[in-house]
């Protein structure tokens, strides 16, 4: 049987040092990828520098026979993001891949939530997205290659109580990937979100006795796929919790169309608005799609 690799291939994996992301860079290590493991070292909070965690998956990748080098400068900077995706083009003259995985949690409630807990949650998992994108991108384009995943959550698709920085940072991952996908499209620079589940250091305090097997190494092999050059997909979602994995996409209901509206229409028809009987899917495209559409129906409606 044939076994899919990265050799040649330099991937750049932020908040690789432990948990999901240790298990992307430790199996993409071992199937030829030259990794830059990129971890602060912090707490879960993300305020408290604790160990070297980048260098030790580094190690153990070296250790085993491949290829690897540890950085700890931030995603939540652009000069930070701008150095990690340096330290793959200084170190192999290439970046082919990108998984961003970095993270931080501060938890509380809309109404009680710090502006500074707030901020910090989304320089991390926002604006680090944005940085490490804008940084590696031009790479990709320029070499007509590249593939970037990016880390969304159930909590931004869903949403969860008390963590809105964190479902605000991991629903604003869809925006990017999209808007990416599409810059990408011309240069086969592939976008994908993972939408991953496992148990982590995200976990303490939550009663997981009941929980089915969920260790990071369940998600790995789909994140490494979405990373490998036979990924066929660009703009999409894709889900791994507890060994299924599953798209998720965003889509329309069928609608309704009328001429003309008053509030009392919407109440009287709001029944047929949000009927689920027939669903579009109008993919990477769906800007168009979604405008197109509408105003084929607006016309065939006019034609009545």
């Amino acid at each position: 049987m044939s076994e899919l690799r990265f050799d040649g291939r330099v991937v750049v994996i932020t908040g690789g040092g432990r948990g999901l992301g240790r298990s992307y860079a430790e199996l993409l290590g071992s199937l030829g990828a030259k990794v830059v493991v990129n971890d602060l070292g912090g707490s879960i909070k993300g305020d408290t520098i604790l160990d070297d965690p980048a260098e030790e998956v580094a190690e153990a990748i070296r250790a085993a026979g491949g290829e690897a080098i540890a950085n700890r400068d931030s995603v939540a900077t652009p000069e930070g993001a701008a150095a990690i995706v340096g330290a793959a083009i200084d170190t192999w003259g290439r970046i082919d891949g990108l998984i961003h995985n970095a993270g931080n949690v501060r938890y509380g409630t809309i109404r009680d939530i710090s502006y500074e807990d707030f901020q910090a949650v989304l320089d991390v998992h926002m604006l680090g997205a944005f940085n490490v994108v804008k940084a590696a991108f031009p790479f990709m384009l320029d070499a007509n290659y590249g593939r970037i995943v990016l880390t969304s959550s159930i909590g931004g698709i869903y949403g969860n109580l008390r963590c809105v920085n964190y479902g605000m940072s991991k629903s604003s991952m869809i925006g990017l990937a999209n808007v990416a996908a599409l810059e990408g499209e011309p240069h086969d620079v592939k976008v994908n979100v993972i939408v991953p589940s496992a148990v982590t250091r995200m976990a303490d305090g939550i009663d997981i006795s009941q929980y089915p097997p969920m260790q990071p190494e369940l998600v790995a092999p789909t994140v490494g796929w979405l990373v490998h050059e036979n990924c066929s997909l660009s703009g999409e979602m894709v889900a791994a919790i507890a060994g299924r994995v599953a798209r998720v996409f965003i889509a329309e209901t069928d609608g309704v169309y009328q001429p003309e509206w008053t509030i009392d229409d919407v109440d009287a028809r709001i029944g047929a608005i949000t009927d689920k009987s027939t669903i579009h899917d109008f993919g990477l495209h769906g800007h168009v799609g979604h405008i197109s559409y509408s105003f084929e129906m607006a016309r065939k409606g006019s034609d009545n």
